[in-house]
């Protein structure tokens, strides 16, 4: 059995992983949040990976709002940054790989071409930068890393856009969706799986990959996308707008390239049109 802990486990990439989690019966998971083990705390953390010995620590704990952000600085690189530090070096004590979430909004988004992992970096937004910082962290705390940058990410589980659009929607509300920026939503329900086939396969090609879904769109785009699926090509009730004014200043061109983790992992993600209708299928 390969011993595996996820952190923030209620949030929805941690959710996704729990709900994947009994297809890879040679995987033997612990799943905690901050109730169970608050990760900013060095010395509780030491000593849970000392009593349990992982193989692998998917660290899905995120400070995520984007907004709130702003106006808490403090907090966000408390959870994004230091704690990331000290779940990875923590790991490194133990042998353990950490296979850490980062994000497209570390990029200013000045390309109009897809972003490679060996892109200079210049996030907008505190949230942005408290997750680059944590990238930081986690490669110099623990040399086994896996960072995965995503995008977009939406799912069944919390707080996302794709479940806000659909409450809209069945609401009958007329919803003005930005085309502002141009991005690609990610699925974590397609994420959770390909992260855990990775550590099925035993890879230890370790660094930093961009992962998210293939191709790319617009917010109205997304909106729009959900509302053909989940409401028929009759449904007119998401229009676009050119501006949707937003406390955070949000990369415009955010698409990340899958090339390295396709090579190198053998790892391939869906169009985000074609996974986005698998889940809402259902």
């Amino acid at each position: 059995m390969i011993s595996i802990l996820v952190t923030g486990s209620d949030g929805q990439l941690g959710s996704c992983i729990k709900e994947v989690a009994s297809d890879y019966p040679g995987l033997n998971f612990t799943f905690t949040d901050r109730a169970k083990l608050d990760i900013t705390d060095h010395e509780a953390v030491s000593e849970f990976m000392d009593k349990h010995r992982f193989r692998y620590c998917i660290n899905a704990a995120a400070y995520t709002n984007v907004e709130q952000a702003e106006e808490e600085a403090d907090k966000a690189f408390l959870v994004n940054s230091k704690a990331a530090g000290i779940v990875a070096a923590c790991c490194a004590k133990t042998g353990c790989v950490v296979i850490h979430i980062s994000t497209d909004y570390v990029f200013d988004g000045q390309k109009r071409t897809p972003y490679i992992e060996s892109d200079a970096t210049g996030p907008l937004s505190v949230y942005g930068a408290s997750k680059l910082a944590g990238e930081t962290q986690v490669i110099e705390q623990c040399p086994q890393h896996f960072i995965f940058r995503t995008s977009w990410l939406y799912s069944l589980y919390g707080h996302n856009f794709l479940k806000s659009v659909r409450n809209w929607l069945d609401q009958q509300k007329s919803l003005s969706i930005t085309t502002e920026q141009t991005g690609t939503p990610t699925n974590g329900h397609e994420l959770a799986v390909k992260i855990l086939d990775l550590i099925k396969s035993g890879c230890e090609d370790f660094g930093l990959y961009h992962l998210s879904n293939e191709g790319e769109g617009t917010w109205f785009d997304f909106a729009r996308q959900i509302e053909l699926k989940a409401m028929g090509p009759s449904s007119n009730q998401v229009s676009q707008t050119d501006h949707y004014p937003t406390k955070a200043t949000r990369p415009n061109y955010s698409v990340l390239s899958n090339a390295k983790a396709n090579k190198i992992l053998g790892i391939e993600m869906l169009d985000w049109r074609v996974s986005l209708d698998t889940l809402l299928d259902r």
